[in-house]
């Protein structure tokens, strides 16, 4: 399994409608990724890079082409399916944390597992490990608003990786973080790709982000103009 493809693209166009005419955003996007890669799609602003995330995560669908993640043919998934999809097996990390306010660490962590078949006891011990994977033992208690930017960017990431998720969509993580919170993100990151062969896919400007990837997709107008890979 671990050589499998857990996301694939087929001539993926994706369009938008700008006044009486059209933007096409995605055009003709081929892509293939294998669980465990630590991948990024690289570019800059208006390049395709987060239309391309938010239908593989299957927070939009294409105008024509397929993309099919963990089996799944994104456009002809009902909306059901597509929440069923992403709750089950995602996890979603966006540059605005995301958290809710009024609610400690700890319960901020652990909501995604509510919304799944676990036992009280079994949540415990999965939001134990996401905690300590991130290294916020010390601030379970603690709200949002008492966080620092890294410390609630760290919240996030252990909330993505709680329910040991297939597939990590992290858009612009790094954008709200100096260098040092960067670093420590981005190593937490990568760990967990290692230890948990947990698919990431990155969307990125940032150099930062750049230097940690082993695959990067370069995308320029709505196309993939090159790849690199990096050597383990």
């Amino acid at each position: 399994m671990e050589n499998s493809t857990v996301i694939k693209t087929e001539t993926l166009i994706k369009k938008f409608p700008m006044g009486k005419s059209e933007f096409t955003a995605l055009n003709g996007i081929d892509l293939q990724l294998s669980q465990g890669e630590f991948a990024g799609l690289v570019g800059p602003s208006g390049s395709g890079k987060t239309t391309l995330l938010n239908i593989i995560g299957s927070l939009d669908s294409p105008t024509s082409g397929k993309a099919v993640v963990l089996g799944q043919s994104i456009g002809d998934l009902t909306a059901r399916e597509a929440a069923r999809l992403r709750k089950e097996n995602l996890g979603f990390i966006f540059q605005s944390y995301n958290l809710l306010a009024v609610h400690t660490v700890w319960e901020n962590v652990e909501f995604p597992l509510l919304l799944l078949k676990y036992t009280a006891a079994q949540r415990k011990e999965l939001v134990t490990d996401a905690i300590e994977w991130v290294g916020l033992t010390d601030k379970i208690k603690s709200k949002p608003p008492q966080l620092s930017g890294g410390e609630c960017q760290r919240v996030a990431i252990a909330r993505a990786m709680v329910k040991k998720p297939s597939i990590v969509l992290a858009d612009e993580p790094t954008a709200n973080l100096d260098a040092e919170n960067s670093y420590h993100i981005l190593d937490t990151m990568e760990m967990l790709n290692r230890q948990l062969k947990t698919t990431f896919l990155f969307a990125t400007h940032d150099e930062k982000v750049i230097s940690y990837l082993r695959r990067k997709i370069f995308l320029r107008d709505g196309k993939i103009d090159r790849e690199e890979m990096k050597s383990n």
